[in-house]
């Protein structure tokens, strides 16, 4: 549905958006459509030689997702668009860079997948087993079925949707012929401007979400580092394992002071700032020290498997565990209350209780998205490895490869700043005369004089003019 639909599209938006000439805009799709369709033996060799075609499907498919993401920004942003010029061809520069290499990955990554996709469904039949091997004869047809029936949809639905209806939001407001203007079926303007802005602000929370997935790592696997696999004894004291993550609450109880009493009035008399550094700033932080705490945590992991695997064994001690815990807990400590304030200060009068229970969200999804990752980790990693194990399996810390996990964690929070930081960037704050300071000490007594002296105004416009015709009167009167 998704690819036939774009395919149908396409010509009219490197038209309309692009300024192409109708030829390039006709060769440009004709192009990318026979390079597609090619590169469907890229992801045929790779799923034959390489990967399996279950792999391949999932390494294209994402190169797909990838590319329909870059081409969506490249569709929404104008900054990354051409300004007319009558010419063939009027993009240029980065605008002209992303845009060919977000229209080739799509190409690739579509390929791919088409290539290895119909062999994959045919491999679930045995062909040994005749009841299997009749049901594998009319596989194709049913696939082809599909193809056909999600083109349909595509070149229908969607696309009437897309050109006719489309999504955004004014319409919601407009009160159909011969219909009464009911509660539940025409919404005000207020109310659709204001979820306009929670929309904006919909990025700055799916930004998040992987740094609460790092932490889901914290409260399970490092946990059972501090249980099994490494030294609690203090002194005279065997330490609980699962009272390790006192070490963050720890940073964070002394660190929120430190940041109120000394961090802010410093930084405010350097960026004029109330809060010392704007909230998407705070945000920005954490996700930073979020990486580094995944990166020192793989770190940590990698010493203590070559302790355990050293003849005789050696542990480590439980305390190495409070670098990575307290690097987290100071990122924690400035991403949640940067969250929170954001939120708050940036929804609508009548949404804010709402606003700031999407930090909750970012929450929640941080933690499935950890288990997601796991499985698709071991799921991977136990087909394409050498040793034919996956990272993250077995009975005992010491025959995983944890450490490679917390690394990929690391890498994927660094992409995942570089994302927040653009939509950071492209985010505009509410006005500083619609803060919420203003709202709550000033709103009141603004809206007591904007109300006085409207009701003032024609009492003073009738003195006035009484004034100007006794002034008249007089000056008559002495002529």
């Amino acid at each position: 549905m998704g690819f036939v639909a774009n395919m149908v599209s396409l010509f009219l938006y490197f038209m309309s958006v692009m300024f192409f000439q109708y030829h390039t805009a006709a060769n440009t799709l004709t192009n990318f459509m026979g390079t597609t369709f090619l590169l469907s033996l890229v992801g045929g060799f790779i799923s034959d030689t390489f990967l399996s075609r279950f792999t391949t499907c999932l390494v294209f498919g994402s190169l797909e997702i990838l590319a329909l993401a870059l081409m969506t920004i490249q569709a929404a942003t104008h900054h990354l668009q051409p300004e007319f010029c009558g010419k063939s061809s009027c993009v240029q520069g980065g605008a002209k860079f992303m845009f060919y290499f977000s229209l080739y990955l799509l190409a690739l990554g579509s390929g791919g997948v088409r290539g290895s996709l119909a062999p994959l469904g045919a491999d679930q039949f045995d062909r040994r087993d005749p009841k299997e091997a009749k049901a594998l004869a009319t596989f194709f047809n049913w696939f082809l079925l599909s193809v056909t029936i999600g083109a349909s949809v595509g070149v229908t639905a969607i696309v009437y949707y897309s050109t006719t209806i489309s999504w955004l939001l004014d319409k919601a407001a407009i009160v159909p012929q011969n219909s009464e203007p009911n509660p539940w079926e025409v919404c005000t303007v207020t109310q659709v401007e204001e979820v306009k802005v929670l929309t904006r602000m919909l990025p700055i929370l799916a930004s998040t979400i992987l740094m609460n997935t790092c932490m889901a790592q914290l409260q399970t696997f490092s946990v059972q580092q501090g249980a099994t696999v490494m030294d609690r004894q203090m002194g005279s004291i065997k330490i609980p394992a699962p009272s390790v993550p006192i070490i963050p609450l720890a940073f964070m109880s002394v660190l929120i002071v430190i940041y109120e009493y000394l961090f802010v009035p410093f930084a405010r008399k350097i960026t004029k700032h109330p809060s010392g550094i704007t909230q998407l700033q705070r945000v920005g932080v954490g996700l930073v020290l979020s990486a580094v705490s995944m990166a020192v945590a793989g770190l940590v992991e990698l010493k203590r498997r070559n302790e355990a695997h050293k003849t005789p064994p050696n542990t480590i001690s439980i305390f190495w565990l409070s670098f990575q815990y307290g690097i987290f807990g100071i990122a924690d400590m400035f991403t949640l209350v940067g969250l929170l304030e954001f939120f708050y200060r940036e929804a609508p009068a009548g949404m804010k209780s709402l606003s700031t229970s999407f930090t909750w969200l970012a929450l929640s999804f941080g933690y499935f998205l950890s288990t997601i990752f796991v499985d698709i980790i071991n799921a991977v990693t136990k087909r394409v490895t050498p040793s034919r194990k996956a990272w993250l399996s077995g009975l005992s810390l010491n025959d995983s490869k944890l450490h490679l996990f917390y690394w990929f964690l690391a890498i994927l929070s660094c992409l995942n700043f570089l994302l927040y930081v653009w939509s950071a960037v492209s985010y505009k704050y509410k006005s500083e005369e619609k803060t919420d300071f203003g709202e709550l000490s000033g709103g009141a007594e603004r809206e007591t004089t904007d109300n006085t002296q409207n009701s003032l105004a024609p009492m003073l416009a009738s003195l006035a003019t009484a004034g100007s015709e006794q002034t008249t009167e007089g000056e008559n009167e002495n002529k």
